[in-house]
């Protein structure tokens, strides 16, 4: 790991995305907001700009950056006041596919994911009764002559309704006829446009922010048995392998919220005039953003390192999630003074910052909670004793 991979900031990429954002402003987000809309017209820039395939290799049709570039690409979506929510995991998901799936699968679907003329965007993992223990998951898929019969239910699956392809998780092998809870899982590309309706079902969620979110309900899905990605089995793993880039990325979404939260909490206190002099004078309105600054900077180092060992192909699960944990609390810690710094105005929806404020908050949640990550770090590298 070089000094410069981790200081290479990928200055042409921000101009030129920085460019793509400025035709959505905030209008353009509050009016999605206001209909929980999906933005079709921001993500169809995005595609055609080639940025969503940044991690696709070149003989896939994608670009070939590596994991900091596209992380570069989310931070600056978010601190140019965008949100790249609706179409991130276009980035990420496919990943899997790209690690694990077979070559026929890999010449059938990534050239058409790098041009947008599919979507993978889709991941059903979570269900209503495991939450984040995934070796929990109820949902099934039982292999017969050349498909697979799935029956489950899967929550908090976003952007479904806006997907052709759906990465599936799914117990292969009955739980009691396992040595380990996390053997017996299996991980299948789903053609959303043949399922839906067909054995599937995709109920929308009504969500605190606009993520177009769902219930996938699978009742006796028939799949194609190529629809299996690697082995058999051991899909937990290749879930596992993606997880990283998944955090990394987001780390770059949050630092640059938290970077946009900043900005316009810095530009507001130094022109609001109050009793004779700009509040921005007061101490005790520069320190909450001073030090919103100061975690800021530290979380981006952090991911940076994250990306660096991520992108060398080393180990990197600690900085990964010390990452997304770090630049998490940051942003909504800069979140949070810039909602004090406006004061009231910060509750009119014309000045974007509850839109931004309600988020950000999602990333201490999701895609894996703060508590989560410091049960990793306790665990799994001060060696702590487990706690279940």
């Amino acid at each position: 790991m070089t000094e410069m991979a981790i200081d290479n900031d990928y200055a042409d990429i921000r101009e030129q995305v920085e460019r793509i954002c400025a035709g959505f402003p905030g209008e353009y987000w509050r009016k999605l907001d206001a209909e929980a809309g999906y933005p079709e017209e921001f993500v169809r820039a995005l595609t055609e700009s080639g940025y969503l395939a940044a991690l696709i290799p070149e003989e896939h049709g994608g670009v070939g950056l590596p994991i900091r570039a596209a992380a570069v690409i989310l931070e600056t979506i978010h601190a140019s006041g965008c949100n790249a929510g609706a179409c991130h995991a276009q980035m990420y998901t496919m990943g899997t596919l790209m690690r694990h799936g077979s070559p026929e699968q890999k010449a059938k679907y990534l050239p058409q994911i790098a041009s947008g003329d599919l979507r993978l965007q889709a991941f059903g993992v979570t269900e209503p009764t495991s939450g984040s223990d995934t070796s929990s998951l109820r949902t099934t898929a039982r292999r017969e002559g050349d498909h697979y019969i799935v029956n489950g239910q899967k929550i908090w699956t976003s952007r479904a309704l806006q997907s052709d392809l759906m990465l599936l998780l799914a117990r292969t092998t009955p739980l009691d006829k396992v040595a380990k809870r996390t053997e017996g899982l299996s991980v299948f590309l789903v053609d959303l446009r043949e399922a839906v309706g067909n054995g599937l079902e995709i109920r929308p969620i009504d969500a605190m922010i606009n993520h177009n979110t769902n219930e996938v309900f699978m009742s006796d899905l028939s799949i194609p048995a190529d629809s299996l990605i690697g082995e058999e089995g051991k899909g937990f793993r290749y879930i596992l392998d993606g997880m990283n880039a998944e955090r990394i990325l987001l780390s770059g979404e949050a630092v640059g919220d938290g970077r946009w939260f900043t900005q316009r909490a810095s530009q507001y206190v130094s022109e609001r005039t109050v009793f004779g002099r700009p509040i921005g004078q007061n101490q005790g309105v520069q320190f909450p953003i001073a030090r919103a600054h100061a975690s800021l900077e530290a979380a981006d180092l952090m991911a940076r390192k994250a990306a660096a060992l991520y992108d060398a192909g080393q180990p990197c699960g600690p900085e990964a999630n010390m990452a997304k944990l770090l630049s998490s609390e940051a942003a909504w810690a800069a979140g949070e003074a810039c909602f004090q710094a406006y004061g009231g105005f910060a509750f009119a929806r014309e000045y974007d910052i509850e839109r931004k404020w309600r988020e950000c908050r999602l990333f201490q949640t999701a895609p894996i909670s703060t508590n989560m990550v410091l049960a990793f770090i306790a665990q799994n590298v001060l060696k702590l004793p487990r706690s279940y």
